[in-house]
């Protein structure tokens, strides 16, 4: 037994197969051997606030108590919606922790998880990001400054791709092999005005295109049999999860009861039994 706050799976990639690692209080748990075994993990419903640690009603934006979530920089709508970063505009509501976090190399890239996407992060998350949306393939397309320069790219993009992952499709293992250097130069011809014009307004460093020295990346995730049907289990409605674990991909948990996102719990109190 295993019990704690819980906080999203760590992953790491060997020669494409992804591990995922959950930790529970001062304990640690291999996922990946848990496949094919019952499990029963018990939400009751406590929150501690991921930042303060105080003991919250209500979690907001996974994990936070609503004083954090009002004060803290990883909590502004920047977040969500890079290019309305106002760090330049002197308003930024933790500047150091913007300099750290937000004021560095960001990536935009491709992915194939449900289907195409375009997405953006920082270069110390990559695979990571790619990982917890459950992307098979995945292409870096450009490295640009900072994170407002990421989004405003990423929004060009979005006019021709999608930036969201269908969840359930993902789930399901539907995605199909893509060339994703071929989806790179399509794409990039449709925008290409638009990034000039980017270059020309911020300067020719702020937009590196990483077309010739960058390579597809692909994952395998440890799933033994993928949903037919997609059922979400909502630990706030049932806090007991029991079920075989069939699979795990992205940061889901797939049941023979249906799927869990163990990051939306995060802060949770909760005991794992196995």
């Amino acid at each position: 037994m295993l019990q704690g706050n819980l906080k999203k799976m760590s992953t790491e990639v060997r020669d494409g197969q992804v591990y995922y690692h959950l930790d529970l209080g001062d304990d640690r748990v291999f996922v990946n051997d848990l496949l094919g075994k019952k499990v029963s993990l018990h939400i009751d419903g406590t929150i501690h606030c991921v930042n303060c640690g105080k003991v919250t009603k209500k979690s907001f934006s996974q994990g936070f108590c609503f004083n954090c979530f009002r004060k803290l920089a990883a909590c502004d709508t920047c977040i969500m919606s890079p290019e309305k970063c106002h760090f330049h505009l002197g308003t930024c509501r933790e500047p150091e922790w913007a300099e750290q976090y937000c004021m560095q190399s960001h990536y935009v890239y491709l992915a194939n998880s449900s289907a195409l996407k375009v997405g953006i992060t920082r270069g110390d998350q990559l695979p990571t990001r790619w990982i917890d949306q459950g992307a098979t393939q995945a292409r870096a397309l450009f490295r640009v400054q900072n994170r407002r320069m990421s989004g405003l790219v990423e929004t060009l993009f979005k006019t021709q791709v999608a930036d969201k992952t269908n969840w359930r499709n993902m789930l399901k293992g539907s995605s199909v092999e893509m060339d994703l250097e071929q989806e790179q130069e399509r794409l990039i011809d449709r925008v290409y005005e638009g990034l000039d014009s980017l270059q020309h307004e911020f300067g020719l460093q702020s937009i590196t295109d990483l077309s010739d020295e960058n390579e597809t990346h692909e994952f395998a995730y440890p799933v033994l049999e993928y949903p037919t049907k997609i059922t979400s289990l909502n630990a706030e409605k049932k806090p007991v999860i029991e079920g075989t674990l069939m699979g795990i991909k992205g940061q889901y948990w797939m049941l023979d009861t249906g799927v869990i996102n163990i990051r939306k719990y995060t802060g949770y109190q909760a005991t794992l039994n196995f």
